[in-house]
């Protein structure tokens, strides 16, 4: 089964994260919890359904332009997508007996940049 969710907007990249752990001690804690909340809104919005088994997840990033370094953005992606998907209940667990594998594919979209992330449910 394939499910699919869009989280609109740009998100942070690893250097804004880094920049804000440097800040102060809560900073980049209250931005992980902050976007992982919108994110857990923009999957309650899908009305996804529970996943059993292990599962590869597909990021389609359609980023405003090629300032950022890939994996900049997808490593933040990654960690808040994850843990919104299991704070929301989708999956079970994010290690590796759950998300089997991750994959990255790059748009260029300067008027709506969103990641749209899929789903899809493997057999082991």
């Amino acid at each position: 089964m394939k499910q699919k969710f869009t989280i609109e907007g740009r998100l942070p990249s690893l250097n804004e994260y880094i920049k804000a752990e440097r800040t102060t001690r809560f900073a980049a804690a209250t931005m992980k919890k902050s976007w992982q909340n919108f994110i857990v809104g923009c999957i309650r919005h899908a009305k996804l359904k529970k996943v059993g088994g292990p599962v590869t997840l597909l990021y389609d990033h359609f980023v405003p332009d090629k300032r950022r370094d890939r994996d900049n953005i997808s490593s933040i992606v990654h960690k808040f997508t994850q843990d919104a998907l299991v704070t929301s209940g989708i999956l079970k667990d994010d290690g590796w007996d759950y998300v089997v594998n991750s994959i990255d594919e790059w748009h260029i979209d300067r008027k709506n940049p969103r990641i749209e992330v899929t789903i899809e449910e493997v057999e082991l």
